[in-house]
């Protein structure tokens, strides 16, 4: 296996060049639905392996059931939709960031053996920066009452009890060494990219204490500092004892960086999933080939027929209608 064609959201697919693989990246931004004829037309070559990652929109891979290669379906956004799972029987290999999720997609066609647990990292360019602290709690990101309207509650409420926290969106590489403290919320429970995001420019970091690994994945008091999830008694008690001892809160941000560097920056996801992936038996491929109508019948068609009633778009109806037959 040499070729890699990788759809969807770009994630750690350029470190995968680094693994020895020739990829295609295909990160669009159209409506638009892709087949086996369209992803070799758009590489220029036939893929040894096709990544559909998430994108966390309307499947815009169809026909991946007949692939006459490796697939991989690299979820991430398991916590907001619920034809996931379905959707991953499809594949060959499915790649779960959210570790508590993986009950989801197993027991189905799928082997469990093949559904791989994938955390989310930190990116090449999340480095540290010389510090120059403005504000005691710093969050960035989307705050919106429609969208994220429990971030939104929360943060207001944190706001009224505590002066120094700041609330603001934009760079997060250049923001982050204004925050003495980093603060993470997660909307739906997640184990977000946020976490690694903020451990990776060398912040103290302040997150919930969600699942997913969180806690095998980094220490608390060590890596990072947690609060229970939506408990701002809990959160201002961690914040205070943090933002009393500074040299506490370096000695944590140093922690958690060296921790992101030595396991959790998109190098080590890329080295992770090749090995694993060049690990597989003979014969993959061709098991899924000869399912390839149970999988259609038993797995994609009510996914396509109920998507098809929601689409407002006449090509993603047209497209799921279709592959629904």
């Amino acid at each position: 296996m040499r070729k890699l064609l990788w759809i969807g959201s770009p994630f750690f697919s350029q470190a995968l060049r680094d693994e020895g693989w020739q990829v295609h990246a295909m990160d669009f931004q159209q409506v638009a639905v892709f087949g086996w004829d369209d992803l070799v037309r758009a590489a220029g070559w036939e893929p040894d392996v096709v990544v559909v990652a998430d994108k966390s929109r309307p499947p815009f891979v169809l026909g991946m059931e007949s692939f006459p290669c490796l697939t991989v379906f690299y979820c991430v956004d398991s916590h907001i939709h619920s034809w996931y799972p379905l959707y991953a029987q499809a594949f060959d290999v499915c790649l779960m960031s959210l570790r508590d999720h993986i009950p989801l997609v197993t027991g189905r066609r799928l082997p469990d053996e093949r559904i791989w647990w994938t955390p989310a990292f930190a990116k090449d360019a999340d480095l540290p920066r010389p510090p120059a602290p403005e504000w005691d709690l710093l969050f960035v990101g989307t705050v919106d009452a429609a969208r994220t309207p429990a971030r939104h509650a929360f943060l207001q409420r944190l706001g009224e009890r505590l002066p120094g926290l700041h609330v603001t969106r934009g760079d997060y590489r250049a923001l982050y060494p204004r925050g003495r403290l980093l603060l993470n919320y997660c909307e739906h429970g997640d184990l977000n990219f946020r976490v690694f995001e903020a451990l990776g420019c060398g912040g103290c970091l302040v997150t919930p204490r969600t699942g997913h690994g969180l806690t095998d994945l980094f220490e608390d008091g060590r890596d990072l500092l947690l609060y229970e999830p939506d408990d701002i008694d809990s959160l201002l008690k961690v914040t205070r004892a943090a933002l009393a001892d500074p040299a506490r809160c370096a000695r944590i941000a140093a922690s958690g960086l060296a921790r992101v560097d030595a396991a959790h920056r998109a190098r080590h996801r890329a080295r992770d999933f090749t090995a694993r992936l060049r690990g597989l038996p003979d014969g993959v491929v061709a098991e899924r080939l000869t399912q390839a109508g149970d999988i259609r019948r038993n797995h994609l068609r009510l996914i396509y027929l109920l998507l098809a009633e929601q689409m407002p778009s006449p090509l993603l109806r047209e497209a799921y209608l279709a592959a629904s037959r």
